[in-house]
């Protein structure tokens, strides 16, 4: 007798949600990796095509004002995403926002006017780092109930490879006029987003999972408003924000922090390499980890270890040193970055996980644009940006250990006949 045979219906139901949620696992890699077009790292790649383009006439500062505001206001877009996607779904909210990106793409190689351009940069921002982040982000969520830290953490290590293998692409039409390679990304998150609204389910709560004998059922899943009452939720979000804000200068301006302490231009290329591996190390080891440790805890590790590198990071002397602060700072980095996606549905439920996941992405994002700004204000101010890292050293310290003494949320559940 095979083993299928011998499984009851409700156990071969949630098998077979186990096995397609591993699937919508790369889907989320995927669809993260589509963000490109609208995230600082995508619009790099043609940032000096576009300032020599003698249709736009842009100046560097302009450009750079430009960018700054689509960013901010693109953040806004986390707002009614998520109540998208808790009302109409994971694979119609996917599609949308996917078709709705690669348009505003092609239809930004057709501009010769700045004032049009800061419109399509501001909805790619908008479509791309701020709408289609939160679906990646709320597809793993949706699909994994207890334990998701692993499965978050396999997504981070292929959305990271996805995002590497179209730069290492990327560079392969430097030279390309932006247009042409512009709307050859566009096009291509078009056909992504068909292949990806093909391929991708929402997920159907079997009996199980709706009975109270299951750990996340929906009585007890919180509500947006009720999570941002509870002071785990600003503790994280603040806490990933503040990360966020700190990594944006510092990737910036890295191999200025590094030649402004006597090292070669090649250093910086070398620390990013081997940040990459020891990430992937770090978000296996956080992935597991939750699994075991709360919320609270792993996250009060991750801000003392970045902390600590930032301290690091102003007493640089030797390359060994260099190697030492690229070490603590990837762990930091990729404890954090599995803690952002993960800490969501562990704390809150999967019912209304795209709103509380909507406005904690939008903090990020805000946070991601006023970091760069805060960098060059203290080293045009200072001379230096070491009296800026001191005080976020602090900073992460303290919210440290404010995170290792707040109590993870325990909402009770709600029994049925009550009055």
């Amino acid at each position: 007798m095979s083993e299928a045979t011998i499984l009851n219906p409700v156990e071969a139901r949630s098998r077979s949600v186990n096995v397609y949620g591993w699937v919508m696992v790369g889907v989320a890699a995927v669809a993260m990796v589509a963000t490109l077009p609208g995230r600082t790292h995508g619009l790099g790649m043609i940032t000096e095509r576009l300032l020599a383009d003698p249709q736009l006439n842009l100046s560097r500062t302009g450009y750079g004002q430009m960018n700054f505001w689509a960013t901010l206001l693109g953040a806004f877009f986390c707002l009614g995403i998520g109540s998208c996607i808790d009302r109409f779904g994971i694979r119609r909210t996917l599609a949308v926002v996917m078709v709705g990106l690669g348009v505003v793409v092609l239809a930004m190689t057709m501009t010769s006017s700045p004032s049009i351009l800061f419109v399509t940069i501001m909805l790619t921002r908008g479509f791309g780092q701020s709408a289609l982040s939160v679906v990646s982000i709320a597809i793993v969520g949706k699909w994994f109930d207890r334990n998701v830290s692993f499965p978050m953490a396999v997504y981070s290590i292929l959305m990271a490879g996805g995002f590497i293998a179209a730069a290492l692409i990327g560079r392969n039409y430097a030279d390309l006029d932006w247009r042409a390679f512009w709307s050859a990304m566009g096009w291509a998150v078009l056909g992504l987003a068909v292949v990806l609204t093909v391929i991708a389910r929402d997920r159907t709560p079997s009996a199980a999972e709706t009975s109270s004998e299951v750990g996340n059922v929906p009585g007890n899943d919180y509500t947006h408003g009720e999570a941002m009452r509870t002071p785990m939720f600003w503790v994280c979000s603040l806490s990933i924000s503040l990360y966020g804000m700190i990594v944006a200068g510092i990737s910036l301006f890295n191999e200025s922090i590094l030649v402004d302490q006597g090292f070669r231009k090649e250093v910086y290329y070398e620390s990013l390499a081997l940040g990459t591996g020891i990430g992937v190390v770090a978000k296996m080891c956080a992935g597991l980890l939750g699994i075991y440790w709360p919320v609270n805890r792993l996250l009060s590790v991750a801000l003392m270890l970045l902390a600590g590198s930032l301290v690091w990071l102003t007493q640089l002397a030797s390359y060994q040193d260099v190697v030492g602060y690229v070490i603590v700072s990837a762990l930091a980095g990729g404890m954090l970055t599995v803690l952002f996606f993960s800490a969501w549905p562990d704390l809150y439920g999967r019912a209304h996980l795209g709103k509380i996941q909507g406005i904690a992405q939008m903090m990020t994002v805000l946070a991601s644009a006023i970091g760069p700004l805060i960098f060059a204000q203290t080293r045009e101010l200072a001379g230096s940006y070491h009296p800026l890292l001191w005080v976020l050293s602090a900073c992460a310290a303290l919210t440290a250990v404010i995170a290792w003494l707040t109590p993870s949320p325990r909402k009770q559940p709600q029994i049925s006949g009550d009055v």
